[in-house]
């Protein structure tokens, strides 16, 4: 399974807010890490899921750095990570985790207690645990590969038996074999043609700003097609929150800037004034110290007062005039992350439609693979169900709770990390 690729930190953010601002807003942002450390999270990974040996996770770290006021990622122990056959993960810094039995979310927790407590950080880090490849699956007995697999979600029997090569060769049943083989690759085919329909779909509704993905018409009448709508409807409001976030950040960035401009022109009346008055009054007293009626100290005194109170009035212009550049600056990151967006989606899109293109010539093939076979052994599409066809008989072998149970199994029945099919052909009614 291949996760969905998270949304990137706001990077521009933080940037923009590093110069000028007080404490309160950087604990403002400090307290968004949070919810966008949660938007790393995709939709694929299962919350309740509980991982096993041979599971593989990717993992994120990311600090608040208070003094530089910006996220730092921690690259020593962002990366890949296989749970090992004792069910631990072994972890930079953070040390042996016991993962076996627990869910992402719990993990996430324990990684980040345990990097506080080794390195004894003030704040506590940010972690995320995705799944990124399930343990795989075993297919043995009458197939023509056994062997072990990799789990995908929703993978039924009959998709395992299809990877494993389907009916092993025989002379008499070799029709029976490509037809079930085409068959079963055709299922695959099917499911994975549907995802990218609807991605594309979920892709388009984000370019055009929409809220609702239409059920494309391919789908209207395809049992899972409210899952699988669901299912990007899920990954398009996390990557829609994830850009509001940051536009609102740096909106927020605008009325702080905007509030600063406006107390220093405030500020900047107020100096002016003073310093009128101040003028007025060495004028007033300017005749009496020609006289000798005035100190001179008292002039210089009022001379430098002004000088003082014209060096404020620059420092407040120049003030002011950062505070605008500020100002310019977060508008042009919200504009540069609203055209990244775009070009992201173009580019998802364009893929997508390769993909989708790819995906109708092999079910054409597979479709011509199946009639052929058929025109040589109609029973084939039987599957086992007539007078003459063997019958597939399947059972599961899974470890729940430490013990192992063997299942019987249909074609139809949903498989889990880590089980073991068997397979056996019943030859006494062909």
């Amino acid at each position: 399974m291949t996760p969905i690729s998270p949304s990137i930190f706001p990077v521009k953010v933080c940037g923009a807010i590093r110069n000028g601002l007080s404490r309160a807003t950087f604990q403002f942002f400090g307290g968004c890490a949070l919810v966008l450390m949660m938007l790393f999270a995709t939709v694929a990974e299962a919350a309740d899921y509980e991982l096993g040996p041979m599971d593989k996770v990717t993992i994120r770290v990311i600090e608040w750095q208070t003094a530089e006021g910006a996220f730092r990622e921690w690259p020593t122990i962002t990366g890949d990570y296989r749970v090992g056959p004792s069910g631990t993960l072994s972890l930079p810094f953070a040390g042996e985790i016991a993962a076996g039995g627990k869910t992402t979310s719990e993990i996430a927790k324990e990684i980040a207690k345990n990097l506080r407590q080794k390195l004894g950080l003030v704040d506590l880090p940010e972690a995320s645990v995705e799944i990124s490849e399930f343990r795989p699956i075993f297919v043995s007995g009458d197939v023509q590969a056994p062997g072990r697999y990799p789990f995908e979600p929703e993978m039924t029997v009959l998709k395992a038996v299809s990877l494993a090569g389907g009916m092993p060769r025989t002379t008499g049943q070799r029709f029976e074999r490509d037809y079930f083989n085409a068959r079963g690759d055709y299922d695959v085919l099917v499911a994975q043609h549907d995802r990218l329909v609807v991605k594309l779909a979920r892709l388009q509704t984000e370019l055009a700003n929409a809220r609702e993905i239409k059920v494309p018409n391919d789908l209207i009448e395809t049992s899972n097609a409210k899952k699988l709508i669901d299912d990007e409807a899920a990954i398009m409001v996390s990557r829609t929150n994830s850009l509001n976030l940051q536009l609102n950040g740096l909106n927020e960035l605008k009325t702080l800037y905007q509030n600063e401009i406006a107390s220093l022109a405030k500020k900047v009346d107020v100096q002016n004034r003073q310093m009128d008055l101040t003028r007025k009054e060495l004028t007033s007293i300017g005749g009496l110290a020609d006289q000798g009626l005035v100190v001179n100290s008292r002039v210089m005194g009022l001379k430098t007062s002004i000088a003082d109170m014209e060096g404020k009035l620059l420092d407040l212009d120049t003030a002011s005039l950062r505070a605008k550049q500020e100002i310019n600056k977060s508008t042009q990151n919200g504009t540069d992350l609203e055209n990244e967006r775009k070009a992201e989606l173009a580019t998802e899109i364009q893929s997508t439609q390769a993909a989708i293109d790819e995906s109708n010539l092999k079910l054409g093939m597979n479709r011509n693979l199946m009639t052929e076979a058929l025109v040589n052994a109609p029973a084939a599409m039987g599957h086992g169900n007539s007078e003459d066809a063997p019958v597939m008989q399947y059972s599961i072998v899974r470890n729940s709770n430490g013990k192992t149970e063997e299942l019987p199994a249909e074609e139809g029945t949903t498989l889990q990390p880590g089980d073991v099919v068997k397979v056996k052909i019943d030859m006494s009614r062909s």
